[in-house]
């Protein structure tokens, strides 16, 4: 299953994240719902990289399925808005009776 976290400031605004685990849908390289996941995350990370000038820090291990991503410091509009898009997709898989057992989502207050 794969896992994912939301930090969330007492501001209600996205601090980070982490993602962990395999979705375990299908074998490696067949699995639809990693991929997504995988796609989700990894398109968020490259447009606040390109596209916003916010700082953060990022570690990933691709063998353990493991990524943490923190803002430095307060984000701004645009960085939101990407963290709140990439959230959006995460709970539809969630919410997705064929894909739900394979993916959970909380959010934490930091």
């Amino acid at each position: 299953m794969i896992h994912v976290t939301i930090y969330k400031t007492k501001t209600h605004e996205y601090a980070g994240f982490d993602v962990e685990g395999h979705a375990g849908f299908a074998e490696s390289g067949q699995d639809i719902v990693c991929a997504a996941v995988s796609m989700l995350v990894i398109n968020t990370i490259n447009s606040i990289e390109q596209l916003v000038s916010d700082e953060y820090t990022l570690t990933s291990n691709e063998e353990d399925g493991v990524i943490q991503f923190r803002l430095s410091n307060l984000s701004t509009h645009d960085t939101q808005l990407l963290l709140r898009s990439m959230i959006l997709g995460l709970e539809s898989l969630e919410d997705n009776s064929e894909y739900e057992p394979y993916i959970d989502i909380i959010f934490k207050e930091v």
